[in-house]
């Protein structure tokens, strides 16, 4: 079993929502992700004045990619174990509800924890042509394709995902998504986009949107274009021996957002 810390040192989303929220982000991993992609997790909600228990996997809640204790800027925890992060001021500003944002990173977390995972699509002739990235919850990523998780009385947002049938270019019928939205192989919903790169091209990872070909974009799809530093998308372009170990600073610091502090390269 998997656990996961999730931590809330936002100012922005409220201490007493973050209870009701892994309760319903609880169900939504052990009743609809695990029996599709057979991981499961057990979650918990830790205050920003203690450190998350050694051995725990850290889900944090933070106003910005730069907030004090720059978690945003670290990429695994003190025991080498995946850190996933959530920027509460841009999701506001997009106008999406941070549980589904808290959702959608969680769940990628556990689909692929390293940020290694790949699917990879030949050509006519069998050769490897692109690679996309296993970010589960990337194409059906607009709020449009929400759903909703209800738990005591408290309803919760949460993001649709996709099954191991999107990768799959041999699949002709779905379904691709917990929702049914999406009806083939790597299909982006409008809103949506995908991690990838092109053999033999040195331009790297790039994004893929369901509206690439259009010189207009939104602004919420301009913002998703340019990756936070530590989020997944950075990471994965991101040699890692350049990846920061995030050191927990002892129980009873005052100010609840200095979490971690910076430290040197793992080299």
């Amino acid at each position: 079993m998997i656990n996961v810390s999730v931590v809330n040192h936002s100012t922005l989303f409220p201490a007493a929502d973050l209870a009701p929220m892994v309760a319903a982000l609880q169900i939504q991993v052990s009743r609809d992700f695990f029996p599709v992609w057979g991981v499961d997790a057990r979650l918990d909600a830790v205050p920003p004045s203690s450190n998350p228990p050694s051995g725990h996997w850290v889900l944090g809640i933070f106003d910005d990619a730069d907030q004090a204790g720059a978690l945003g800027y670290h990429d695994v925890t003190p025991d080498g174990l995946p850190i996933g992060k959530v920027f509460v001021r841009l999701t506001l500003a997009q106008g999406s509800a941070v549980s589904s944002t808290t959702s959608h990173e969680l769940l990628e977390m556990l689909g692929d924890p390293d940020i290694s995972l790949c699917a990879e699509v030949d050509n006519a002739r069998g050769v490897p042509i692109r690679f996309y990235a296993y970010e589960v919850c990337d194409s059906p990523e607009a709020d449009a394709y929400n759903y909703t998780i209800t738990f005591n009385g408290v309803n919760t947002a949460v993001s649709d995902f996709v099954y191991p049938s999107w990768f799959e270019s041999f699949r002709t019928t779905g379904p691709f998504d917990f929702g049914n939205h999406i009806t083939r192989p790597f299909q982006i919903l409008p809103g949506g986009y995908i991690g990838y790169l092109d053999v033999g091209h040195t331009r790297g990872w790039q994004q893929l949107t369901a509206h690439s070909a259009s010189a207009k974009t939104s602004k919420k799809a301009q913002a998703l274009a340019r990756p936070n530093p530590g989020s997944r998308r950075a990471r994965r372009a991101m040699p890692r021996e350049d990846w920061l170990v995030s050191e927990y600073l002892p129980h009873g610091i005052p100010d609840g957002a200095a979490f971690i502090r910076p430290t040197p390269p793992v080299r």
